[in-house]
């Protein structure tokens, strides 16, 4: 994943949010009415810390501190639009920060419970559907225990060094992904492989 750390003229966020809409999510497939509206809508400049506000609507992820990013908003728009969150959805986001949690109560009407990654969320669930907002290279055992049947996840999936977007479904107790193309996402340390030596 790649950051940034370029400035951009205080004042400017307005017409940045309309840019990041055009230029970011429009020309590269996330066209949707609804998603595109939920992106107008919530600040991307909120949840950045202060000193980081004037680079929210760069095509990059945002470094917020502490190993953790805000990523590219055409990621998070690929992830809506292949989760499409309803609002008869019970949703789990798991995120080092509030922005995709934002979209999705933006898009269906209703807060989405919220976990930090590594993290127990609040409720047990069911959820029908799971945001994980980075990329994991392992499967968590417990994640399918939190899904409704058919609930779906939607994730950043890391295999041999390439990072995909992929949706799962629990199909009889079981997690089964398929990856719906490259993405960009950070690894999120909770969710990465244990390291092992190899010749």
């Amino acid at each position: 994943m790649t950051l940034v750390d370029e400035r951009m003229a205080p004042g400017e966020t307005t017409q940045a949010r309309r840019a990041m809409i055009d230029s970011q999510l429009r020309v590269s497939g996330v066209n949707g009415p609804a998603i595109l509206n939920a992106f107008a809508a919530i600040r991307r400049e909120d949840f950045v810390p202060a000193d980081r506000r004037a680079v929210a609507y760069m095509d990059r992820a945002v470094p917020l501190g502490d190993g953790n990013v805000l990523a590219p908003a055409l990621t998070h728009g690929q992830m809506l639009t292949a989760a499409e969150p309803a609002a008869t959805d019970t949703v789990l986001v798991i995120s080092g920060n509030g922005y995709l949690a934002a979209l999705v109560r933006e898009l269906s009407g209703a807060a989405p419970a919220l976990a930090a990654p590594g993290a127990a969320p609040a409720t047990s669930g069911p959820f029908s559907l799971v945001l994980i907002d980075g990329a994991i290279e392992t499967v968590p055992e417990q994640l399918a225990a939190l899904l409704a049947d058919d609930g779906r996840v939607v994730t950043g999936m890391v295999e041999r060094g390439v990072t995909r977007l992929e949706i799962g479904r629990k199909v009889a107790g079981t997690l089964r992904f398929s990856a719906l193309g490259e993405a960009d996402f950070a690894v999120l340390d909770a969710f990465a492989a244990k390291k092992s030596w190899s010749f």
